[in-house]
Parts: C-alpha cells; sequence; structure tokens
C-alpha cells in the first residue's frame, strides 16, 4: 500500500490568527463539496458539577438565534443551498460543522460562526430547549444499551467531571439560563482551544480571510483548569423488567498521548473488535450466549478505559462472565497468534484509509490531532507506529490492563450474576 501517496491527497495546510485560532484546510480540487466545522476542546469533562451539561446545552442554544438569524433562518440558510449541518457535544470536545457545495462554504462558515458568537439565547427558546434536553435525558434513561456506558463510566470514574454525564441531570438542565450560557462562553471558548477547518474543495488562503473576517474577535485564552483525570474501578447494578441484561466490563486503559495507544487499539482489536476476535468467536459463534460483544478502549487526555460489552439473557448470565473471565486467562498467560496481531493491523489500517474517503471524517481528524496533540500526524507516521507493535506490546498491554481494579455494570434483566468481590478473586487468579 503506498501510504505515501494517499497522504499527498490529503496534505494540510496551516494559519494562525493573531488571537491564536488555528485555521486547518486540506484542498480536493477533484470534490465539488467541502466539509468544514469549528471544533472546541470543551465538553462534560470540563465542566464544574453544578453546571454538568451545559456544554451539551449550549451546543443546542447556539442553533437558537443570532443578532442576525432566527432559529428557522439558520436552519433555512443552510438548507436553501443543499447544505447539511449539526453538532455533538463529547466529554473533552464540541463540534458544529457543515457540509455544503463549494461555492456555499463561505455560506456555512458565516453560518456557523454567527452561531456561536453571537448567539442571543432568546428566553422562550431557553424554555423549549430546556424541555427538549430534558426529553433526551429521559430517552437516554429509557434506553438500556445507551445509559449502561454512563454507569460505566461514573464507575470507572466515580465524582470526577470525566466520570459525569455528557447530558447531565435533568435538574441542572432545568436550572440554566442566559446568564450560565454567557458565563461558560467566556470561561471555556476562546482561540487557544479552538480549531477551523475545512476539507474539500477549498483555497487555504481565501479560507483563512473568511474565518479572520468572522472570528477574529474570539477571547485568546480559556479561564479554566481542567480537572485531573484517574482510573478508580468500581461496581454498579440496576435491576429492570427488560429482556436482556447489560454487561460492562472494565480496566485501566491509556490517555491519548502514551506509547500505549496503538497497542492497547491493537489489542480491542484482535480481543474483541471483530467477527474474526477472540471474543466473538468464542462466545457468540462456539457458545450462542450473546447476539453482541465486544471490546473498545476509551482514551481522554489524562486517563482511559478498557472495556468489554456484552448483551445477554438473564438465564445466560452466570454462564457468560465465567467465559469473559476465561478468554482474559488466556489472552493473558497463552501466546497470541502472530496472525491475530497480523490481522488487526490490517483492520486499523484499512479503517483509517476508509475514513481518508470521507471528507467530513478527515476534517474531524485534522481538527481534533490538532487539538490533542497541537500537531498533524502524517500517515506514516502512524501507519510506523501501528507496525512497531510486537506480540510482546500485546501481552504486555494485556498484563497490565487485567491487572488494574476492575469496573463492573450490570443493568437490565438480573438474576444470578457473579458478584464483585467473586469477580476480582477470579481476576486474581
Amino acid at each position: 500500500m503506498n501510504w505515501n501517496g494517499i497522504y499527498k491527497n490529503m496534505q494540510s495546510k496551516i494559519s494562525t490568527l493573531k488571537n491564536g485560532l488555528r485555521v486547518i484546510t486540506s484542498d480536493n480540487p477533484q470534490l465539488e463539496t467541502v466539509s468544514l466545522g469549528i471544533w472546541v476542546k470543551t465538553g462534560s469533562a470540563y465542566e464544574k458539577p453544578e453546571v454538568n451539561g451545559i456544554s451539551h446545552f449550549l451546543e443546542h442554544m447556539s442553533f437558537k438565534g443570532t443578532q442576525r438569524r432566527s432559529a428557522l433562518e439558520i436552519s433555512e440558510a443552510i438548507e436553501d443551498v443543499g447544505g447539511q449541518s449539526n453538532a455533538y457535544t463529547s466529554r473533552e470536545f464540541t463540534a458544529y460543522y457543515a457540509k455544503m457545495l463549494k461555492n456555499d462554504a463561505e455560506l456555512a462558515l458565516d453560518v456557523l460562526a454567527d452561531s456561536l458568537m453571537n448567539s442571543t439565547f432568546p428566553e422562550d427558546e431557553l424554555q423549549k430547549e430546556r424541555e427538549v434536553v430534558v426529553q433526551e435525558i429521559k430517552q437516554t434513561i429509557d434506553t438500556p444499551d445507551d445509559i449502561v456506558f454512563d454507569y460505566f463510566q461514573e464507575s470507572a470514574f466515580g465524582s470526577q467531571a470525566i466520570g459525569r454525564s455528557i447530558l447531565g441531570p435533568k435538574e441542572i438542565v432545568r436550572g440554566f439560563t442566559r446568564e450560565t450560557l454567557q458565563n461558560y462562553l467566556k470561561t471555556n471558548y476562546a482561540a487557544e482551544n479552538m480549531v477551523v477547518c475545512a476539507v474539500g474543495n477549498i483555497d487555504h488562503d481565501r479560507f483563512v480571510k473568511m474565518t479572520e473576517e468572522r472570528m477574529s474577535a474570539v477571547q485568546p485564552k480559556t479561564n479554566f483548569t481542567p480537572e485531573p483525570q484517574e482510573y478508580k474501578g468500581g461496581f454498579y447494578l440496576e435491576k429492570r423488567d427488560i429482556e436482556q441484561a447489560h454487561v460492562l466490563l472494565g480496566f485501566n486503559g491509556v490517555p491519548y498521548s502514551t506509547e500505549q495507544y496503538y497497542p492497547i487499539i491493537l489489542f480491542s482489536t484482535l480481543f474483541g473488535g471483530g467477527m474474526s476476535s477472540r471474543l466473538f468467536q468464542e462466545i457468540r459463534e462456539k457458545r450462542g450466549l450473546v447476539y453482541s460483544v465486544y471490546s473498545f478502549t476509551g482514551s481522554h487526555t489524562g486517563a482511559g478505559i478498557f472495556g468489554i460489552y456484552a448483551g445477554t439473557g438473564a438465564k445466560d448470565l452466570p454462564t457468560l462472565m465465567p467465559v469473559v473471565l476465561d478468554e482474559i486467562k488466556k489472552v493473558c498467560n497463552e501466546k497470541v497468534l502472530q496472525k491475530e496481531l497480523d490481522r488487526a493491523k490490517t483492520q486499523l489500517k484499512a479503517s483509517m484509509l476508509m475514513s481518508l474517503e470521507s471528507s467530513s471524517s478527515v476534517a474531524e481528524i485534522l481538527a481534533r490531532q490538532h487539538l490533542i496533540y497541537n500537531r498533524i500526524i502524517p500517515i506514516p507516521e502512524m501507519i510506523e507506529r501501528i507496525d512497531k507493535v510486537t506480540l510482546d506490546d500485546i501481552r504486555q498491554i494485556a498484563q497490565t490492563v487485567f491487572s488494574s481494579k476492575p469496573t463492573y455494570t450490570l443493568l437490565g434483566a438480573i438474576d444470578k450474576h457473579m458478584d464483585y468481590d467473586e469477580l476480582q478473586e477470579c481476576l486474581k487468579k
């Protein structure tokens, strides 16, 4: 595979405005579209307890009216020219993005910048959107395979900000005011933790000028200190009258900026990342205990988590956990085959290649890399780091992960189950 050739097709240019705002483009003249957006390094992990959920609520309210446009006019401005726009909030990032035909890129940037910088937070919209978000919270609580991950994160990190819900509690959301939003904007949104990125048929110098005209007034510096992040481990159980038991078993993972980042991703891939993985083959294909089972990694700025998810019936739960623990012991104590690691490497590199075919994905990659690492990581460098991972690295990361204190979360149809103390004892054997 000629990764250098692929890299040439997505090379980026970066400029920094006087206020410190970074502007990134990757020009592809063959496209008729542009994917662009504003990425901010803030989210629920950067919130104080009394405003938990404010990042997500601000994302909603940013599209509810500015000094120049009503909420309807914001939507119409994008959709009248056939464009698409959206936003999301995670624990450490908030993004506002759009995809347009190349001639409408300036309109898209104008709408996004206007929505972010000039929102008026009308009282009538505040009242409506508070209840909209409350309904979103209720919907998440009513969706077991969604809410179980919130319980899992809280069990793993306790009362730390990184452990709290992205949506926040209903009672806190209902108390958000215009002043709350404005204060959070002043504290958490600044040029130093923002990136504006465009990928597609776009001229870099023109895009920088467009951004400077609209966002040169963004304040240079933030005014908050992120909380430290430390994995803790713990236990949560909630019985519900539903058909399945949703089970999550977690362990200490790794932050973004460690040498173990690629080893843990590759380990997760071969252990439970696909239909050929160990967990899938043993638990679903051989034993038929589940429909869904997989492992995953979650990296943050200061901490990380490694997790295993499975959904099973109440009668199969007592059988499931010993099988999962047996697979953990096997991967720690028995030799991982070279062909397993090679397959995981191929899967990860193929996934990277597929993501590069989407201008929206490339924009996301470029923006997040600059916010996390303060640079763009070249594709050849990522490939080299993947290829350097050895079988010894895989065994070492497996033993390190599974020697940490577990996080054990169960929700749903639960009758008999392995308790937390028994789980810990089994992991020590």
